[in-house]
């Protein structure tokens, strides 16, 4: 069992400024008034183009994002690699509809795996999917690919093209890239192109990995499906796994359409269902690479004990665990610390574009149960220690 209470391993990146900042930052996040109306105030200075830099860049932007460039992430990743922390630089920018918005996100994913194939620091790329079709076609294609007109067509053989550019972009540069998972009503098209890349850039070793959000109750039964076609196709499977983060929105539109609700009945089912894929995955070691995706200290606890108890070394390179920059430290150096692979989740982009980002996260903060709490009651042990 690692301890993840060990605050001074936990915060050893931090100075002093850097953790009362954020005290003070969580404190404002666990209040759900005081965060309904900074991002409603976030959404309406976007909506107007009113300038937001001045205020979110020192304060929310600084603690959970790595800089506006890759090249100004490098300080970052260089303080993580100092505590043996790697990091997946992750391009942010979300809500592209245009054809200019993907073709800016391809070159900049693009420059992500270019730069992890020179820095050892950097293990994995990564990207979100809609940042590289409109939304309304990836959710028209997920009903069958037979419902698009003409034009539609085109847009998602597009699509399919800028995944497989940079899936042969990873494969060439040796390094495992990372897809996101995103809403249920996106997903089954997603699902069916990262299954079309696994079978072309697989064969070897895991290098496309797809996202399972377990806290869809099919998900468990979609990566034993995953796994009986690797084994048929003979290819490798990369699994990351998360618990989720569109819990409620997913829950109103399936109520609002009239169609089953995709996620979990409570938090205990997505917890059992997250640990047997954790378990069913190291049994299946052989085929399957892990990317532990989680800011729950049991789940952290339980891949580090099925580990050991299959024998399997700390810094197996097929088992990784991870955690956004700017939270669950305490999870992230202590693992680090005994010795496992971790990289935090980096995020980069211009202030503005990544201003959805830090709200959803604010968001996540505020709704998971406990979260807040454990960082507030975690940063001030450090802080009286250091008194």
């Amino acid at each position: 069992m690692i301890d993840f209470n060990n605050t001074e391993i936990a915060f050893q990146l931090k100075t002093d400024w850097e953790l009362k900042k954020a005290y003070y930052l969580f404190k404002l996040i666990g209040n759900p008034f005081l965060t309904k109306i900074g991002n409603g105030l976030a959404r309406f200075a976007l909506r107007l183009h009113l300038p937001v830099a001045w205020f979110v860049k020192p304060t929310i932007y600084a603690h959970f994002v790595g800089g506006e460039t890759i090249e100004k992430c490098f300080p970052v990743v260089r303080r993580l690699a100092h505590f043996n922390v790697k990091a997946i630089l992750d391009y942010s920018v979300e809500g592209g509809e245009r054809e200019e918005d993907f073709a800016r996100a391809l070159q900049e994913t693009l420059k992500t795996i270019a730069n992890a194939a020179k820095d050892d620091n950097v293990p994995f790329a990564v990207f979100k999917p809609t940042a590289f079709a409109p939304s309304h076609i990836l959710e028209k294609a997920g009903k069958g690919e037979d419902t698009l007109d003409e034009e539609e067509q085109k847009q998602l053989a597009a699509f399919r093209e800028r995944v497989e550019t940079l899936c042969r972009a990873a494969f060439e540069a040796d390094i495992p890239i990372l897809i996101d998972a995103e809403h249920s009503y996106y997903q089954d098209i997603i699902d069916k192109v990262v299954r079309e890349n696994q079978q072309k850039f697989n064969r070897q070793k895991a290098i496309v990995y797809n996202t399972y959000q377990m806290y869809r109750h099919d998900r468990l039964q979609y990566l034993k499906d995953d796994y009986a076609l690797a084994e048929e196709k003979s290819y490798f499977l990369g699994a990351k796994f998360v618990r989720g983060a569109y819990m409620e929105m997913e829950r109103e539109r399936a109520e609002r359409m009239g169609y089953p609700d995709p996620i979990q009945k409570n938090k205990e089912a997505t917890d059992r269902d997250y640990n047997a894929a954790l378990k069913f995955c190291v049994e299946h070691i052989d085929r399957i690479s892990i990317f532990n995706g989680t800011h729950n200290e049991y789940s952290t606890n339980y891949l580090a004990g099925l580990m050991q108890e299959h024998g399997i070394a700390k810094d197996d390179p097929r088992c990784f665990f991870s955690q956004l920059y700017g939270m669950s430290d305490h999870i992230s150096f202590n693992l680090a610390n005994a010795g496992y692979n971790v990289a935090k989740y980096l995020p980069f982009g211009p202030v503005r574009s990544v201003l959805p980002y830090l709200i959803r996260r604010a968001e996540e903060n505020t709704s998971i149960a406990g979260q807040t709490g454990r960082e507030l009651m975690l940063i001030t042990t450090e802080l009286k220690r250091r008194k």
